[in-house]
């Protein structure tokens, strides 16, 4: 028997069982959204679509949204190109250590950014209250689309950066050096020379960023105040303090899925008219600069750094703040802790629990959709492959939506239980994880594969003893960065989660809209030290900061 133009085997089955799994838990319950944003209780209405464009109260969100996004993206990569620049050309002190602190503040949850910016410059934060009290000044609020854009651009501009560090490795000397030969050099050679050969790495960066900026949560429901988001206005809709419209939510659900994977599919296009390949014989090494021009580059890239990692340091001198009723009050102390520590081990052990059973999933299900996109090439794994890619530019608060509109009765009722947070926890971190190993497999030969079968061994006894040991090093840092990722998840688990399954993050979530600044302060420091432990493990596998490419 033949199926998708191969003999029927073990590896037909799996990619058939794989496609299945993947139909039920990530292209039905989207299916289900686009069924709930057409359909009442009456029949097919289109009543949701309509209420969104024909108010200006709606449709102004997704101007919002719009606006917030590109900003976002145009500011990230303004900030990040010359950030990456300096660090390839020019000798910087501490080059190795700011690289890790980057990739570092990159790691922490974005709401966490927004909550050490309000004690910051909130209402009574901390340089809010010195320069009112001591200056008499009242200085900008946070709240609103600026705080929204500087949280998510501090947040996001790693993302790129770390694109660009990896792609100007590519970059040989030689075309530096004709470029100096004719004159162009500095800020010249960077934008005409160097520019147009990082243009698909560019695009891929940016993608990614437009994608996070669009999807985020946390930070506009915290700091958007009268500013609303799609996101928000979705979350609302959806569990509103005083009714919900899961119809009218759904129809903006399906508005957001087109506009990102519209998105995607222009930048998948122009990347691929785009596209070239390089390979640097002669690296670019960095060089000394003259000593005006040491200081103006010491000065932007320490500053930045500074900004990204001051709230994550806010957020654990915070932690050990007196507070009263939730509000920070003068002096110092750990009742921060021994009061959130009633939750906080429940939290940490529903982090644990949940998230290495998501992860172990995940390591599952990446490589032998690897294997089958690498081995088995053909129609089948193909669509698997696309499938996996789904989560990719569905924001993570509409797949929670999603899993709700397909688990949430008979005969898969899930909706409350541990098993649909692991199945939203593995869904969203899969994509990444299957690019990386793809990559990987291409550079295992057939050849040792068909050299262990000729010797007698299963094709699946060859890729437990073989092909895994080989890939090992890119499935452990993988693993681990899906880690970080998935402890810092929100979004996703925010419709899912019960009292019972409540982690880190949704417990630092919900500890801030209650008030209690100084229970999400331990809450978050807590957080950061998971993190901070997860990226140094990560560090210290064979790869180094090469395992934090996204």
């Amino acid at each position: 028997m033949r199926f998708d133009g191969r003999r029927l085997d073990g590896w037909t089955l799996v990619a058939v069982v794989l496609t299945v799994v993947y139909l039920l838990v990530a292209v039905w319950p989207l299916l289900n959204v686009l069924a709930n944003s057409v359909t009442d209780g009456s029949g097919i209405s289109f009543d949701g679509f309509i209420t969104f464009f024909t108010s200006a109260r709606y449709y102004t969100t997704l101007v919002n949204s719009m606006a917030v996004t590109v900003t976002v993206t145009i500011l990230s990569l303004l900030v990040a190109f010359p950030l990456a620049y300096f660090m390839t050309m020019y000798r910087v002190h501490g080059n190795r250590t700011i690289q890790v602190l980057i990739l570092a503040s990159m790691m922490s949850p974005p709401f966490i950014g927004a909550y050490s910016w309000i004690l910051l410059l909130g209402n009574n934060g901390m340089i809010t209250g010195w320069f009112k009290s001591a200056l008499g000044i009242e200085v900008p609020s946070i709240y609103g689309f600026g705080g929204i854009v500087l949280v998510l651009t501090l947040q996001l501009v790693p993302l790129i950066f770390t694109y660009l560090m990896g792609a100007w490795k590519t970059i040989d000397v030689s075309l530096l050096e004709a470029s100096e030969s004719m004159g162009v050099v500095g800020a010249k050679r960077a934008l005409t020379v160097i520019m147009p050969l990082l243009w698909p790495t560019v695009l891929a960066g940016s993608l990614l960023v437009f994608v996070r900026a669009f999807a985020d949560f946390g930070t506009p429901m915290l700091i958007g105040r009268g500013y609303q988001t799609v996101p928000v206005l979705i979350y609302n809709a959806a569990v509103g303090e005083v009714s919900t419209d899961t119809g009218f939510a759904a129809a903006v659900s399906v508005i957001v899925i087109a506009l990102t994977l519209g998105v995607f599919l222009v930048q998948k296009w122009i990347a691929g008219r785009k596209s070239f390949s390089m390979s640097a014989m002669r690296p670019i090494e960095p060089v000394r600069a003259g000593m005006w021009r040491s200081i103006g580059i010491h000065a932007y890239v320490y500053v930045y750094v500074l900004l990204a990692l001051a709230p994550l340091a806010v957020v654990v001198g915070s932690s050990f703040r007196k507070t009263s009723y939730g509000q920070f009050t003068e002096g110092w102390g750990v009742e921060n802790y021994t009061k959130a520590s009633r939750d906080m081990w429940k939290f940490i052990g529903n982090t644990f629990a949940l998230g290495l059973s998501a992860l172990a999933l995940l390591v599952v299900v990446a490589v032998l959709v690897s294997y089958l996109s690498v081995r088995r090439r053909g129609w089948l794994a193909s669509t698997l492959d696309t499938m996996t890619m789904v989560p990719y530019v569905v924001p993570g608060l509409i797949i929670g939506i999603a899993l709700i509109a397909a688990f949430s009765h008979p005969p898969l009722m899930l909706t409350g239980t541990a098993v649909i947070m692991v199945i939203a926890l593995m869904i969203r971190r899969v994509p990444y994880s299957v690019r990386s190993i793809t990559a990987l497999m291409y550079q295992v030969p057939p050849s040792v594969e068909e050299a262990a079968m000729s010797l007698g061994a299963s094709k699946f006894r060859t890729l437990v003893r073989i092909v895994v040991p080989a890939l090992a090093p890119g499935i452990i840092s993988g693993a681990v960065l899906s880690w970080v990722t998935i402890i810092t998840e929100l979004s996703t688990t925010l419709f899912l989660y019960t009292t019972k399954t409540q982690t880190l993050s949704l417990g630092i979530y919900s500890s801030v809209i209650r008030g209690q600044l100084g229970t999400a302060a331990a809450l978050s420091t807590v957080l950061l030290v998971l993190t901070a432990l997860s990226l140094v493990l990560l560090m210290r596998l064979p790869g180094g900061t090469k395992n934090l490419q996204v």
